[in-house]
Parts: C-alpha cells; structure tokens; sequence
C-alpha cells in the first residue's frame, strides 16, 4: 500500500511522509490513522528533548494508557483511536465499615450501585433516574454520612476522599419508612413499580394508621387553589390527592391522584430532555401539584406529546390512553407482557424501541436508559406511533 503524501503534519505544515512511501497500518480513508515511516533521530526542529533523543514511536492509535504507571509494548490497532475518555483521580469512601475506591465526582448513590453489595445497590428511589439529573425530592434515598449534621440524599452528594457512609441503620430506616408511609397515605400507590412495592413491604410501611383516605376533591378544585387556602384536616381522615383523571387527548391521560410530585416529569419536558417546557410545578405545600400554563387543557399547552414524561414516571400519574383504557376494561395483563427491542423505521436517527406486547398487540413503546442515542427519551413518532403495525 502507498500513499501520496498524506500522513502526520510535519513541522512546516507538510507531511512528513514522502510520495510513494509505504506506510505502516491503515489509510485515513478506512477509519485509521496514517502512519508514516521516516530515518529521522530526533524530534521536530524547536522542540525540547529534554536530553531525550530516541526516535518517537511511530504516530497511530494503539491500546496503551500515556499515563499508565506500567507500559507495555504498544499494540497497533486498525479501526481507529482509543478513547481513553477523562482520566479522574479515586477517592477511598467506607461504605459500611467496607472500603471501596470510586473516581472522584460519583455519587454516593453511584457507589453504592457499583462497588456496593446487592442490599447496598437496593436503596430506594423514587425521583432518581439513571438518565436524569439528581432531582432530591423524594427524600427516600437519605443514608448517614459520619459528620453530617442530617442524613444527606444519595442521589446527589458526592463522595469525598475519607468518607463514612451507613447505609443501614435505625435512623435511616426509620426515615424511609416515614416518606414512604407520608407518601401511601396521600397518594394511591397501588400501581407504582414492583420496586416501590417490594421497598413498602421490607421498610413496614403502614398507611393505615394515618386513617381512612378524605374524600376526593372534584374536578378541577385542586387546580384551582392558590397558596393559604389550605385549611386544616380535623384528623379523622387522611388528606388526600385523590381528584378525577384528566382525558383530554388522544395518547395519554393524567391521573394525578397518583402524583407524588417527584418532578421527575417537570425535567424531562424541561432541561433533561426535550427542553418544552410545558408542565411545571405549581401551588405551595399539600396544594402543590403538576400544572400547564394558566391550568390550560394538553392539547391547547405547549406539549408535543413525546411521552417522555411518561417514561420518566414512577407511579402511574402519567401512562399511555392505550394502557388506560386496557385497565378500565379490566383487560390489562402485565403477567403476560414480552418486551421486545428493535430500531425505529420513521427517521434514520436509530432510536433503539421496546415494544411492551400483551395477548399479541403492542401497548406501550419504550427506549433504554442507557442507549447512546435516546438516553431513554423518545419523540411522538416513536412512542405513540405504533398503531399501524396493528392495522392488518
């Protein structure tokens, strides 16, 4: 193989490999780097040598770590450059009276997934997701940090260098089970994840002895509190959430009885994702809640119905109108339900899908968290646009 003068930039702005002259590895045009051969004994005019004056390794991408403290023979590969990615000092964090070493930056939550053992990686969330930034609203994540004045949310405090962390103790289960007991006896948590069940049961989350639910507010009375308006339960009865489910369109429904308000889905229409900004935070204390612009129907707000907030819910607040109507028709079978992952067909992005199929038919689409094209996060097309598939 020849090349006619491409390669490596010499020192006056040529190459420094010479027409004609075979090179060592693959041509730029098949995905690698060139590399010329040359009888130079030095570096380029200029440059310091710092009494170092062996020939340079020949340039090209290879598998070795520059700043590894053992290096080894450099091994030549051709499909291209190594990304090394940032190199990040490690810092020593106790976990449990267990040392571990992590880079620097993770989270305490992120050390208890990967160098944590499996209890360890169980610590409840609700509004962290793997493809969101730490939101902590939840509270359920808290664990004792020696030194901290309060128990500090995993999600999102940093490990530091000599940190003792206690991820199991009396106070920090007690404090679970507290927000998940405040939150059960508010909202109707019944289809919630089968982690936040499964939590429930271990933490001993007893909703009853905060007394039955109050009665549901009407229609629209909720939207339309302002802040002081809240006046006080009498205590025989546990204040509710519970309001009628809101249809007004044609993809999906919002059921916000069953809002926790982890603003998971505030962020994914908003910075996270898809940057709509349609839904945001609205009210003060028990009368906050999710709201559009001015308490506008969907279809006349800013959404552009790409779901994500759907995606992002973990307690059923917000689901599909298909799996809506499927549990109203007492026709839902999760027991049955195959997902299946293939690639969207309306745009050449490629978008990775998982269909979510029950008794034959799709009822929901999906994408994974940790693709590297969607990070979880679809469009209209790909999550509501399966309707056609089913049309034979």
């Amino acid at each position: 193989m020849t090349t006619t003068g491409k390669g490596p930039v010499g020192p006056e702005g040529g190459s420094t490999a010479p027409a004609d002259e075979p090179i060592d590895g693959p041509t730029e045009a098949s995905g690698g780097a060139a590399v010329a051969t040359t009888t130079e004994t030095g570096p380029p005019p200029g440059e310091r040598t710092d009494g170092d004056t062996d020939v340079p390794a020949p340039v090209g991408p290879t598998v070795i770590d520059p700043v590894a403290p053992a290096r080894g023979p450099e091994e030549r590969l051709g499909s291209g450059p190594v990304m090394l990615g940032t190199i990040k000092r490690r810092v020593t964090v106790s976990l449990d009276g267990r040392e571990v070493r992590v880079p620097e930056g993770t989270t305490i939550l992120g050390a208890l997934h990967d160098e944590g053992t499996p209890e360890q990686a169980d610590t409840p969330t609700l509004c962290w997701a793997p493809n969101m930034d730490p939101i902590n609203a939840c509270r359920v994540c808290v664990v004792e940090v020696e030194g901290s004045r309060t128990l500090v949310p995993s999600c999102a405090r940093k490990c530091e260098d000599g940190m003792e962390v206690r991820t199991d103790t009396e106070k920090v289960r007690h404090s679970r089970r507290m927000v998940l007991e405040l939150l059960g006896s508010s909202v109707a948590m019944d289809r919630a994840s089968a982690d936040v069940q499964r939590w429930m049961d271990e933490y001993g989350v007893d909703t009853e002895r905060y007394g039955p639910f109050a009665e549901p507010a009407a229609a629209g009375e909720r939207d339309r509190r302002h802040p002081g308006h809240h006046h006080a339960p009498d205590g025989s009865t546990a204040a509710t959430v519970a309001q009628p489910v809101k249809v007004d369109n044609d993809l999906y429904v919002r059921d916000y009885s069953r809002c926790i308000m982890c603003y998971k889905c505030v962020n994914a229409c908003g910075t996270d994702a898809q940057f709509t900004f349609a839904i945001a935070a609205a009210g003060r204390g028990f009368d906050a809640r999710i709201a559009t612009e001015f308490d506008a129907p969907l279809p006349e707000s800013a959404c552009v119905y790409c779901g994500n907030c759907i995606g992002v819910c973990p307690t059923g607040a917000l689901v599909s109108r298909r799996e809506y109507d499927l549990r109203e028709a007492g026709d839902w079978h999760p027991e049955e339900e195959t997902v299946t992952t293939t690639i969207c067909s309306f745009c050449g992005v490629g978008c990775n899908l998982e269909l979510h199929v029950q008794q034959n038919e799709i009822v929901n689409v999906t994408s994974p968290s940790d693709h590297s094209v969607t990070h979880g996060h679809l469009c209209i097309k790909g999550r509501f646009g399966f309707q056609h598939v089913q049309n034979l």
